[in-house]
C-alpha cells in the first residue's frame, strides 16, 4: 500500500478516527514523500500504468495484470505488470508477467482459466491472450502491426511462457486490430473473442484457443464513433432472472466530457452476434479520468470491474514523477431499469465498501449549509442518503482556497464536477473543466457516495445509475467539507467514513 502523511491537528473527531488516522499515518514511512500518491487505489511504485489487462481470480487471489513502462513515467515500451489482491484493497506488486519480444510490445488483452486444458498448456492453466505490437516500419505501412498471441502460466501467475506458435490470430489488414477480451460460452462449448477492430468490434471464436473463426462484427452503424474503439468486454447478467448480454467498448476520444471514456450496449448474444436491445448512447462513468475498464474473468456471475484512471488528453503530464496514473478502485456491474430501457450500475465492491468505517453522521438538517467542522484525512468516504431533489453543491476545499465542486443542477437535471480551481492544473488546457452527467433517476430524492483518496474523487449516484470519476491535484491536502444549497438541505443523513488500513 502507498502512504498516507497527517497534516494539522486532528480536532474534535471522536477517538475512533483519531485511531483511524494513526494506522494509515504508520503506514509505508520510509518511502520518498510522493504528495499525490493515494492510499487504497492501485499504483505501481514506479514507472507509468495505463489499461488494466488480464484480470482473472484463482485461489483466492484477484489478479489485475495492467500496461506498464517501468523505466520511465511515460507510456513507453508496453511489458504487463502484476499485482495481487485478496481483499481489492491491499495489491502485492509482483515482477512483470511479459515483457516484449521480436514479435513486438505487449498490448492489453485478456486472461482465462483453461480448466479444461482445450488449449493442451495443462489443466486449469492461466491462459493469457493479448495483441503484439510491432514498431518496425514496414509492419506498420502495411497496417499489420497488431497481432494476437498467447501465454501461459502452470504456476497461477508466477512465471509465463509464450507460446512458440504466435501469433493465433495474424491481422487481416486493420489498422487497429487490438485488446482481445475472451470468455469461455458454455452453449456451443467454444471461447469467444470481443476484439476491437478500428472503430468497431469482431467476434471470433475457437475451440483450442489457438485456431479462430471469425464470427460476426458489429457497431458500425450504433453507438458513438468520436475515436477508435478500444478495450472491449462481453459480460452475461441478469436482471430479474433474464439473462442479458452488455458489451462494454472504450473509445478515445470521443467522450461526453472530452476525451477517453467507456460507453455500452445492453442486449443479446447467440455465440455468434450480439443485437443490441436500444441503439442509444451510454457512459459507463461520465468522469473524465475512467478508461480502458474490463471486468475479471473467473467470477460466476459476480461482475467486477476496474479501470485506468485517467484520460489520454493530459495522461503523460499530470503532475506526479516517479510514477503515473493509477486504477479505479474496483466496482460491482449490475443491471437496472429505467423507463423500460437496461442501464449498468455500478457501485463501490462491498470489499472496498467495507474498509471504511463511520465516524460522523448528521442527521436530518433544516437550513441552506452544512460544514463538517472536523478536519478530514485525505482518504475519506462521503454518503448523502436521500436529498430531496435541489441545487446543491459540495465543495471540498483546503486553507490554500483550492476547491473541487460536486454538485447537482436541478435545470440541467444532471450532477457535475468542477475542477477548475481544484489546485495544479496549467498542466493541460483540457483538464480544468466542469464535467457533468446526466441524471438518470426518476427518484424525487438524490443518493450519492463520493470516495476520496488524495487526488481522486469517485461519484457514485443514485445506486449507481450515474457515476463520474475525476482526478485532481491540490496544493495542499483537501481536508474542508461544505454542503451547500438553493433552499435547505432535507435529508435523511450525510455519513463520513475514514479508511481502515488493516
Amino acid at each position: 500500500m502507498n502512504r498516507i502523511k497527517k497534516y494539522g491537528t486532528i480536532m474534535l473527531f471522536a477517538s475512533l478516527l483519531s485511531s483511524a488516522f494513526a494506522q494509515v499515518g504508520q503506514r509505508d514511512m520510509n518511502e520518498p514523500v510522493e504528495k499525490y500518491r493515494p492510499i487504497y487505489h492501485f499504483t505501481p511504485k514506479q514507472g507509468w500504468m495505463n489499461d488494466p489487462n488480464g484480470m482473472v481470480y484463482l485461489n483466492g487471489n484477484y489478479h489485475l495484470f495492467f500496461q506498464h513502462n517501468p523505466e520511465k513515467s511515460v507510456w513507453g515500451p508496453m511489458h504487463w505488470g502484476h499485482a495481487i489482491s485478496r481483499d481489492l484493497i491491499h495489491w502485492d506488486e509482483q515482477k512483470i508477467a511479459l515483457y516484449p519480444d521480436s514479435l513486438g510490445t505487449i498490448f492489453s488483452g485478456s486472461a482465462v482459466i483453461d480448466k479444461n486444458n482445450t488449449a493442451g498448456f495443462g489443466k486449469g492453466a492461466m491462459v493469457a491472450i493479448f495483441t503484439h505490437h510491432n514498431h518496425q516500419e514496414e509492419d506498420r505501412k502495411t497496417g499489420l502491426h497488431q497481432n494476437q498471441s498467447l501465454a501461459y502460466s502452470l504456476d497461477q501467475g508466477a512465471t509465463w511462457t509464450k507460446y512458440k506458435g504466435n501469433p493465433v490470430l495474424p491481422n487481416p489488414g486493420i489498422w487497429d486490430f487490438r485488446d482481445p477480451k475472451v470468455m469461455w460460452f458454455e452453449k456451443s462449448k467454444s471461447w469467444i473473442m470481443t476484439l476491437a477492430t478500428k472503430d468497431c468490434i469482431t467476434f471470433y471464436s475457437s475451440k483450442d484457443l489457438k485456431e479462430w473463426k471469425k464470427e460476426s462484427e458489429f457497431g458500425k452503424e450504433v453507438g458513438a464513433h468520436g475515436g477508435v474503439w478500444e478495450c472491449p468486454d462481453l459480460i452475461p447478467m441478469k436482471y430479474n432472472g433474464e439473462t442479458k448480454w452488455v458489451l462494454l467498448v472504450s473509445i478515445n476520444p470521443g467522450g461526453p466530457n472530452g476525451g477517453s471514456v467507456t460507453q455500452y450496449f445492453v442486449g443479446d448474444f447467440d455465440g455468434h452476434q450480439f443485437q443490441p436491445a436500444d441503439t442509444s448512447v451510454k457512459w459507463l462513468d461520465w468522469g473524465p479520468d475512467n478508461y480502458a475498464g474490463v471486468t475479471w474473468s473467473n467470477l460466476g456471475e459476480r461482475h467486477l470491474m476496474i479501470g485506468w484512471m485517467s484520460n489520454w488528453q493530459y495522461a503523460n503530464v499530470v503532475p506526479t514523477t516517479r510514477w503515473r496514473s493509477s486504477s479505479t478502485i474496483p466496482r460491482e456491474l449490475t443491471l437496472q431499469k429505467v423507463d423500460q430501457k437496461y442501464y449498468v450500475s455500478s457501485t463501490a465492491a462491498p470489499e472496498v465498501a467495507k474498509a471504511f468505517q463511520s465516524v460522523k453522521k448528521y442527521q436530518a438538517n433544516q437550513s441552506k449549509e452544512l460544514t463538517v467542522q472536523e478536519q478530514l484525512p485525505q482518504a475519506f468516504r462521503l454518503e448523502i442518503n436521500k436529498l430531496k431533489v435541489q441545487n446543491f453543491k459540495l465543495i471540498l476545499s483546503n486553507a490554500v482556497g483550492n476547491e473541487l465542486v460536486v454538485g447537482y443542477d436541478k435545470g440541467q437535471d444532471a450532477y457535475y464536477i468542477d475542477r477548475s480551481k481544484s489546485g495544479e492544473i496549467a498542466f493541460n488546457a483540457d483538464f480544468p473543466k466542469r464535467s457533468i452527467a446526466g441524471r438518470l433517476s426518476n427518484s424525487e430524492t438524490l443518493s450519492l457516495s463520493l470516495y476520496i483518496d488524495v487526488s481522486s474523487v469517485e461519484l457514485f449516484a443514485d445506486n449507481g445509475l450515474t457515476a463520474m470519476t475525476s482526478l485532481f491535484f491540490p496544493e495542499e491536502p483537501m481536508t474542508r467539507i461544505r454542503i451547500v444549497g438553493d433552499n435547505n438541505l432535507i435529508f435523511r443523513d450525510v455519513n463520513i467514513a475514514t479508511f481502515r488500513d488493516k
